[in-house]
């Protein structure tokens, strides 16, 4: 039994182990994967002395409780919560040192949805296709986190982070997602493309990683019938028959047959990540590249 470990003590609503994802393998319809906010989960890597693509913990809303086997530098970021050691408050955003033997407490998020947890050395369980993301869509990787799991650990290289805090973007109190047009902004009526780019839609609850889903007014096709499956990327945003756009974030299939209105600009992507059902989103074109 090694002492470079983590066992999880609670697991949370779900947390899940990600890195930067396993891109190049659509055409075996596997999906990207990773952080959803990728610059959060960059900078508490960063905090801790960890490379860039090493794997950590991603919460979502109510956090984890986690014992390391032996002391560990921490760093926990994404959406702002509270931190205790064995019951004493610590610093979020910052480096902080945990002895062997005490409870890490990663509490409910205060805004956001999504906070990210680095450990010195790096989560190291088996990677998948070169990561060791989990990937809700297709079950690669290891299974989301489970009370009682036992997290393997790697040898630190670097020494963390000498600050007292690491300034970090706020989850968006409204989500503008800059957008290009196409590839099928043609099957959908001219009236529906304005409604579209002018009316503020909100984030539902039903929205997880494979997916940002909207509320909002139906946009109206001019085509009928369906769509080939045809491929799908990082941002697509698709329209399902009930008109409600559907943002694909980093566990989307790889292929689809709705119509896809729009896609995304990458850089918009991590506040996505951290849009709290019923935040506002308005989508605003920007022109192609």
């Amino acid at each position: 039994m090694t002492d470079r470990a983590l066992v999880v003590v609670r697991a949370g609503a779900l947390t899940t182990v990600q890195d930067r994802g396993r891109p190049g393998h659509a055409h075996l319809g596997v999906p990207r994967s990773g952080a959803l906010d990728g610059t959060a989960a960059a900078l508490v890597n960063r905090l801790v002395g960890n490379p860039p693509q090493a794997a950590v913990l991603e919460t979502t809303v109510n956090g984890c409780a986690l014992r390391p086997r032996s002391a560990v530098t921490v760093a926990v970021g994404g959406a702002p919560c509270p931190v205790t050691v064995d019951g004493r408050p610590v610093a979020w955003g910052a480096p902080v040192r945990v002895p062997a033997g005490a409870l890490l407490e990663v509490g409910t998020v205060v805004s956001g949805v999504r906070s990210y947890v680095a450990v010195s050395g790096g989560i190291t369980v088996e990677p998948v296709l070169g990561s060791r993301s989990t990937d809700l869509l297709s079950g690669l990787g290891p299974a989301p986190l489970a009370d009682g799991m036992v997290l393997p650990l790697g040898t630190p290289t670097r020494l963390h982070a000498r600050v007292d805090v690491a300034p970090q973007p706020a989850p968006p109190a409204e989500l503008v997602l800059r957008v290009t047009l196409g590839p099928r902004d043609d099957w959908f009526t001219p009236e529906a493309l304005r409604t579209f780019m002018s009316r503020t839609y909100r984030v539902s609850p039903a929205s997880n990683r494979i997916g940002l889903r909207t509320e909002g007014p139906a946009l109206e096709r001019a085509l009928p019938g369906e769509l080939p499956s045809e491929g799908m990327v990082l941002g697509a945003i698709q329209v399902p028959p009930d008109g409600r756009p559907v943002v694909f974030l980093a566990d989307h299939p790889t292929t689809g047959g709705y119509p896809v209105i729009a896609v995304v600009r990458p850089q918009d992507l991590p506040a996505a990540a951290q849009s709290a059902p019923g935040t506002p989103v308005r989508f605003m074109r920007t022109r192609r590249r």
